[in-house]
């Protein structure tokens, strides 16, 4: 099918609106594209609830290429690609945010694997100020922000190279990725 044949629905906050809509176009046979701004439907960004009800429709779904965030930010890591894991949002009360960082740099080291997570925006400056203040310091930390946009920014240091200058996050759309030394 060509692409320019499909009927395109912006997912944004009306998920369940479009989710309306959409059981509706797909009664009557359509042929349905479902698109994310920065990111692709169903992997740490609105749609799995559409994709799902595409499938309990038995409608024919088809993923499309496109940049993923999440793998861009991990191929241009540095860090582990062959053993890694996405956990998506941590926890916003300060001591449970401490304690996850904490077992996901334990993990990290125990398995030589690649934790990922992401945070809302304007509240990646506060994870940032925690993890540097939570982890060793020898544990690498990569900061992938503004992916695929003009004003990017990827970069792998440790720690202890982190505390000397953290960047300004406050507001843009960035993956955290941390690896700990092998002990």
């Amino acid at each position: 099918m060509v692409i320019d044949q499909y009927e395109w629905f912006t997912i944004g906050k009306t998920e369940s609106a479009v989710l309306v809509e959409l059981r509706k176009k797909l009664k009557e046979g359509k042929t349905i594209g479902i698109l994310s701004e920065a990111g692709c439907p169903g992997v740490a960004d609105p749609g799995q609830l559409l994709i799902e009800a595409a499938h309990d429709a038995g409608a024919i779904v088809r993923p499309l290429v496109g940049p993923n965030a999440i793998l861009l930010a991990l191929m241009a890591s540095g860090m582990n690609g062959q053993h890694f894991q996405f956990v998506g949002y941590l926890p916003i009360e300060l001591p449970l945010l401490i304690k996850k960082i904490k077992e996901l740099e334990t993990e990290s080291q125990k398995k030589n694997c690649t934790q990922l997570f992401i945070e809302t925006p304007y509240r990646n400056n506060q994870l940032l100020e925690t993890i540097v203040k939570t982890c060793k310091a020898s544990t690498k930390l990569c900061i992938a922000a503004n992916l695929t946009a003009p004003n990017e920014y990827i970069r792998s240091k440790s720690i202890a190279e982190w505390k000397n200058l953290l960047p300004e996050l406050h507001k843009q759309p960035a993956i955290f990725l941390l690896q700990a030394a092998k002990p």
